[in-house]
């Protein structure tokens, strides 16, 4: 078996900068590979927002949307490298402010229970028929990121494209539809399954 004292990771290279992931387990057959923005510093965040930027900005965004929690360093990374300065958060936890917030709900892979995605009502006019931009640290099976784009929708923003650091396996391809077509990235993920030995291993087609 594993030695638990000394957890598995796995190695990814964005765009030049390697980090070695905790393997995390979901449950004893499925596991993936864990990100931590807020952990990494502002070397990396300067350096992916850089990236991300590099391919944003053909679209000529005129504001950048992050969901909490992790979005948020994306966004602001991201808005500080286009050169631009106002950005706007979408909440997930029911402030005073958000009691009239458009909503959408949605479940996480890497968080249990039904989650809300808000969009206050003061943050409207950064959005509506603007272009707009989406980004985030992981997309996994999607629903987040769908979720954010359907509130920026609803808040009369046109979506020209999303963002995200790392892609994780593929189910999020199927979630997104044909907003698919609007994503970028920086690098891509695995999912985990045991082998014979109880080691993590990648999943073959993820």
């Amino acid at each position: 078996m594993t030695d638990k004292t000394a957890p598995q990771t796995w190695t990814v290279d964005v765009q030049g900068y390697s980090l070695d992931l905790p393997i995390v387990p979901i449950n004893p057959d499925f596991a993936i590979s864990l990100m931590m923005v807020i952990d990494l510093g502002v070397k990396f965040g300067e350096h992916i927002g850089r990236c991300l930027a590099e391919q944003i900005a053909p679209l000529q965004p005129d504001i950048i949307v992050g969901p909490a929690t992790l979005g948020i360093p994306v966004a602001i990374e991201v808005t500080r490298a286009l050169g631009l300065d106002k950005y706007v958060v979408l909440q997930k936890s029911p402030k005073l402010h958000l009691s009239d917030a458009l909503e959408y709900k949605l479940t996480s892979i890497t968080s249990k229970g039904e989650q809300r995605l808000l969009l206050d009502q003061a943050a409207i006019p950064l959005i509506k028929g603007k272009r707009v931009v989406v980004v985030d640290d992981v997309v996994a099976s999607g629903s987040s990121l769908k979720a954010a784009l359907e509130l920026v929708r609803q808040a009369g923003g046109e979506v020209v494209g999303a963002g995200v650091i790392l892609t994780e396996a593929q189910e999020w391809r199927k979630t997104l539809g044909e907003d698919v077509n609007h994503l970028v990235s920086v690098a891509h993920i695995p999912q985990f399954a045991p082998d014979e030995n109880g080691n993590w291993q990648p999943i073959a087609g993820t």
